[in-house]
């Protein structure tokens, strides 16, 4: 079960300006019912061309309504130009955060934002061009690109929670990590398949999977991780720094560190702490 904020619940329960501007100067509707979550956007302008009022319809879970909700707050009284720098992180922070899995209802909401201002501008609707790289929720690489880029995306389960790229049956995967790659510049990691690993492919698979994919994500928060010994299909080894003395360490050991061994290395794999 997700843990929300009480902001969240507070906007769930009791949604801001449900409904639809009467005459407005913008519209904008994303996702679809297909896919689990739609959103419609209006808003109206003033005299001074300023976001006077706006509204919205949504059909989705409590995360997709909170963050119509929210969106509909943060732009009121701001300009078009104002309007358009809003980023789905900003929804998120306005709700005190979102769990993770749930960023793409903060994602459709600025997606929706920004056909509402192309709406009243007259911009015709733009097909996106690009290559479809998920075909359960209809997700092309520049979409993923772009999200990889604004929110520092670095694994394929983050791309799933923005865009929902990968949620479905995950024959897309290698097509998201090499996307994921290009944008940060790291060689891709070529996925040996499990079956054929000798124990030297797999030990040696699994310390560039330490170094290249694990370990710089790591140290980015002050913490480290050291590889003891491979036995069989158990990674035994020791966190360093910060991630030592993390109360969520063994989070990190089971969510990250043996989540990344088992997509780039063999699903049979398990990771554990040398106990000091």
């Amino acid at each position: 079960m997700w843990e929300y904020t009480d902001k969240v619940v507070d906007h769930f329960l009791h949604p801001r300006n449900v409904g639809e501007v009467e005459n407005p100067d913008g519209i904008g509707e994303e996702g679809s019912l297909a896919c689990g979550d739609a959103l419609k956007l209006t808003f109206k302008l003033d005299e001074n061309k300023r976001i006077k009022d706006a509204k919205f319809q949504t059909f989705g879970c409590a995360s997709a309504i909170a963050s119509s909700s929210a969106l509909t707050e943060i732009v009121k009284g701001m300009t078009l130009k104002e309007a358009e720098k809003v980023t789905n992180e900003d929804i998120a922070r306005y709700l005190g955060g979102l769990p993770k899995e749930k960023m793409h209802c903060s994602v459709m909401g600025r997606d929706a934002l920004e056909k509402a201002i192309a709406y009243y501008r007259g911009e015709a609707e733009k097909e996106v061009e690009g290559e479809l790289v998920c075909e359960c929720f209809g997700v092309n690489d520049v979409e993923i690109e772009r999200q990889v880029r604004e929110s520092n995306l670095t694994t394929v389960e983050d791309v799933t929670d923005y865009t929902k790229a990968g949620g479905g049956c995950e024959s897309c995967h290698d097509k998201i990590q090499e996307i994921i790659d290009e944008v940060h510049g790291k060689p891709h990691v070529v996925r040996l398949k499990p079956v054929g690993l000798t124990n030297i492919q797999k030990i040696k698979l699994i310390e560039q999977t330490l170094e290249r994919e694990i370990k710089p994500s790591l140290k980015k928060d002050g913490g480290d991780i050291e590889l003891i010994d491979v036995d069989g299909n158990t990674v035994i080894v020791k966190l360093q720094g910060t991630c030592a003395t993390c109360v969520a360490s063994q989070v990190t050991l089971k969510h990250y560190v043996e989540a990344k061994l088992r997509e780039l290395v063999t699903p049979e794999l398990v990771v554990e702490e040398v106990q000091s």
